[in-house]
């Protein structure tokens, strides 16, 4: 049975694997966990579905930063791969780009690249057909570039409607076509705003020598890019290749992620765990390209031995250039490596040995369970009761409270009867204590549940946090514990909390509805 507790909630690709270790489905979602989970609880698949499923006894995943990019990898990866599951697409369209020829007098149009060879500019690619659709059109109208695969000396209807400058019929200069070319490349490397400032520039030109018929020309063109600027969604062309490479250091051993990005595009994750020794970065990368053809790009955390660029520029036998970002897109490649590394790697345990270091416990908090109050209005009051573990919720330790003893709104007192309810039992049946309480509220709800564990001798690690400014505060301290609401501990806690809450008001629905319809 696959284990679904270390899958993300976050957009990417799933891989199933058979029991030998082979790719038997690759899907792409925008909530990897729900997509997948929904595969084990759903019983109205299709019997090629249902097979699939029989036969998966392994998943993989790859994080990515968007639904889209997901979208375009999944197509890489079946192309790749080509899993028995997923349909053929051996004779599949790829996504198609936008090409400019580097012909003197270039034509725009449609190309699908594949891998190979392909002369003049590439742009793209483009996941809508639609959206590609509409900006070759808009290009076409605006700068007039020529689609023909032939110039003939005869006229074209678009020449006759004015959306083609005519360079078969000598009606424009190459130097003026070129001009328009270069306007339409810089539209399609997303550098609109400097397309826009060079037009206005141009537009006050002509406006002083009073041409003003050129000058409305290109105001209608900035006014025309304007637009195609708040609806475009393409995804930008790289020329170059590139390898991220993040790692993790926990206990002595290393954890490594490498990401290849083919052309702007995420096309592969590959992962190593290794033991730490003083110079394992340069190790691996000596090692590993050994085999393989370096990059020209390698995106690190850190820069390694100098000589490590040399030697794989030898081996590519062009330049290859080692980046170290600190900010911009490519630090974001690299923290989303990192994302991947714990996910794949270590899934919550990280946020949890943050949290225990947080609070000075002696050992990470592995088993937290949380508490919430729900009522509407002071009637119905519910308390819940959530758990998890490694930082992953463990559902199946959930507890629900209808409260007893409390009439009306006291938080206080309804948090102090479902804590004495939950360990008095655990007490009594000699279970294993969690390693740390949260509650949801103030001090005054953490006061409350410290008297109920000071009532049963429990000594429990307990905080609590108040939602509007997420402080969280412990036992014996006045103050919130300085800890930034952006930190993984931080946003664990916050986590928890908030699946408390879910289940508590949840709970509390599910009593109202009942009351109703009886």
């Amino acid at each position: 049975m696959i284990d679904l507790k270390d899958v993300p909630q976050d957009p990417g690709c799933y891989l199933f694997k058979d029991a030998e270790g082979t790719i038997i489905y690759i899907g792409k979602a925008k909530n990897l966990k729900k997509r997948v989970s929904s595969y084990f609880q759903k019983t109205d698949h299709n019997a090629k579905t249902k097979r699939m499923v029989s036969e998966a006894a392994d998943l993989d995943f790859i994080i990515t930063a968007s639904e889209v990019e997901a979208l375009i990898l999944e197509n890489t990866l079946i192309k790749r791969h080509q899993p028995k599951f997923n349909i053929d697409l051996k004779d599949a369209k790829s996504y198609a780009f936008i090409r400019i020829s580097d012909d003197p007098f270039p034509r725009i149009g449609i190309a699908r690249y594949r891998g190979g060879k392909k002369g003049g500019t590439l742009y793209g690619p483009f996941v809508s057909a639609a959206e590609r659709d509409h900006v070759l059109a808009f290009i076409k109208q605006t700068f007039h570039l020529r689609t023909c695969r032939k110039m003939t000396r005869r006229a074209c209807l678009r020449s006759h409607l004015g959306t083609c400058s005519a360079p078969c019929q000598g009606k424009v200069s190459e130097p003026e076509y070129q001009y328009q070319v270069k306007s339409a490349d810089l539209l399609l490397k997303g550098k609109n705003q400097d397309l826009i400032a060079s037009l206005k520039g141009e537009m006050v030109e002509h406006s002083e020598q009073q041409d003003f018929e050129a000058a409305l020309a290109i105001r209608d063109q900035i006014t025309a890019i304007e637009h195609l600027s708040e609806r475009q969604y393409v995804q930008r062309q790289k020329q170059a290749n590139e390898h991220i490479i993040n790692y993790q250091i926990v206990s002595g051993t290393v954890y490594l992620i490498l990401f290849t990005i083919e052309r702007g595009t995420l096309t592969s994750k590959e992962e190593f765990v290794f033991p730490d020794t003083e110079d394992f970065l340069e190790e691996f990368i000596i090692q590993y390209y050994a085999g393989v053809k370096p990059p020209n790009e390698l995106i690190l955390p850190e820069m390694p031995d100098s000589n490590i660029e040399e030697y794989l520029s030898n081996i590519r036998e062009t330049k290859v250039t080692l980046t170290i970002p600190v900010q911009g897109a490519k630090k974001h490649l690299l923290d989303l490596v990192m994302k991947n590394i714990e996910a794949s790697f270590f899934a919550g345990k990280m946020r949890v040995i943050e949290l225990g270091e947080a609070l000075h416990l002696p050992a990470p908090p592995d088993v937290i369970e949380c508490f919430d109050i729900s009522h509407l209005s002071g009637t119905g009051t519910v308390g819940s009761m959530v758990s998890f573990q490694d930082g992953k919720p463990d559902k199946k330790n959930y507890r629900r409270f209808r409260i007893k003893t409390v009439e009306g709104i006291d938080d206080f007192s309804s948090i102090a009867e479902v804590v004495k309810r939950r360990y008095s039992r655990l007490k009594k049946e000699e279970q294993p204590f969690p390693d740390l309480i949260i509650i949801d509220g103030g001090q005054g709800q953490l006061h409350a549940a410290e008297a109920e564990l000071r009532e049963l001798n429990l000594s429990i690690p307990l905080i609590s946090i108040a939602k509007r400014e997420e402080e969280i505060f412990t036992t014996g301290r006045a103050l919130p514990i300085p800890l930034s609401k952006k930190s993984p501990a931080s946003l664990l806690v916050q986590e928890i909390r908030d699946e408390a809450h879910r289940f508590a008001i949840t709970y509390q629905r599910q009593i109202r509805r009942k009351k109703a319809l009886s």
